[in-house]
């Protein structure tokens, strides 16, 4: 099988459901921002070791899902489950963290950033799903709840490798 289909030739693409709909389409640009999300995460998997390797996996598999029913295919892909996965997640990093006074800045290791890079393209996907509902689109509300606390898991993580590492934070200063 041949990878291109040249059916995409004229700016055009098919959903999940056969629909064919222009490659600017908000639907489009918000599940190919969550494959670009799992771009780097696939990126922040290989530069860590392999103790966070299941915890990402799950997370890039996620992502998938996600795309999938943002790709409007049929199923339930993304669960309340899930986004209890990624609070207990939270709640582990976070009982072992100081309470933030400051904000910081995304810096301190290439890790740390890679992380800050993901917050900042999983809040980036929150507002284009919150898009595509404000239009009278459907958008899966476990999916939309998996997304915010995806974003707050990416900011503990960040915070959690500066831990394991002894990475001094970066404050902000007005």
């Amino acid at each position: 099988m041949k990878i291109y289909t040249k059916g995409g030739d004229k700016g055009r693409t098919s959903l999940a459901s056969g629909e064919r709909v222009g490659k600017n389409s908000p639907r489009i640009d918000t599940y190919g921002t969550a494959d670009e999300l799992n771009s780097f995460v696939g990126l922040l998997r290989a530069k860590l070791g392999e103790s966070e390797q299941e915890k990402l996996n799950w997370v890039q598999n996620k992502l998938f899902n996600l795309g999938a029913l943002l790709s409007c295919a049929k199923g339930e892909w993304i669960k309340d489950v899930d986004v209890k996965q990624l609070e207990s997640w939270i709640d582990q990093m976070q009982a072992g963290q100081q309470p933030l006074k400051a904000f910081i800045l995304p810096a301190g290791s290439e890790t740390v950033a890679l992380c800050h890079i993901c917050r900042t393209i999983t809040r980036r996907l929150e507002r284009l799903m919150v898009s595509l509902v404000s239009s009278g689109e459907q958008v899966d509300e476990a999916a939309m709840k998996w997304v915010n606390r995806l974003s707050d898991f990416w900011f503990v993580y960040a915070l959690e490798l500066a831990k394991n590492d002894k990475i001094e934070q970066i404050l902000w200063k007005m």
